[in-house]
C-alpha cells in the first residue's frame, strides 16, 4: 500500500454513503456446486421474501460448509451491486462473509427470526 493514501478502513464515511449499500437478510433454498469455477465454489439460490424475491449468488464457501448445511441458514446480501458474471454463473447478490485465520470465508448471519428481506442498518 502506498504512503500517500489511507487504507479503506481508515476513511471515513456518512450515514447517507453507508444506507446506499443495501444491505438484507436472505435464506437459502438452493446449492449447487458451480463445476465451472476455477476455486471450488456454490450457487445459491437465496430467498428475500416477496419485495426482493429470489435471487442468485456465487459464494466460495465450501471449505466451511456442506451443501445439506446450508438449506434454510439466514445470510446477509448486499442485494443492489450489478449483477456479475462468475464462472458461466450470474450473480445477482453478494453474500457477505469474513476470513478465518486460514482464509476460509465464513458467512455473516443474524440470530432469531428475522424476516427475510429486512434491511441492515
Amino acid at each position: 500500500m502506498s504512503e500517500d493514501k489511507p487504507s479503506l478502513s481508515a476513511q471515513n464515511l456518512d450515514y447517507e454513503t453507508f444506507l446506499a449499500v443495501d444491505m438484507r437478510v436472505g435464506r437459502i433454498i438452493a446449492v449447487e456446486p458451480n463445476a465451472k469455477a476455477r476455486k471450488p465454489s456454490y450457487c445459491l439460490k437465496v430467498d428475500f421474501g416477496p419485495e426482493i424475491g429470489v435471487k442468485a449468488s456465487s459464494a466460495q464457501i465450501v471449505d466451511l460448509y456442506d451443501r445439506g448445511d446450508l438449506i434454510g441458514r439466514r445470510v446477509i446480501a448486499v442485494v443492489n451491486f450489478p449483477p456479475k458474471r462468475i464462472a458461466g454463473f450470474l450473480s445477482e447478490v453478494l453474500v457477505m462473509g469474513a476470513p478465518d485465520a486460514k482464509g476460509r470465508v465464513a458467512l455473516l448471519s443474524v440470530d432469531g427470526d428475522v424476516p427475510l428481506g429486512a434491511r441492515i442498518f
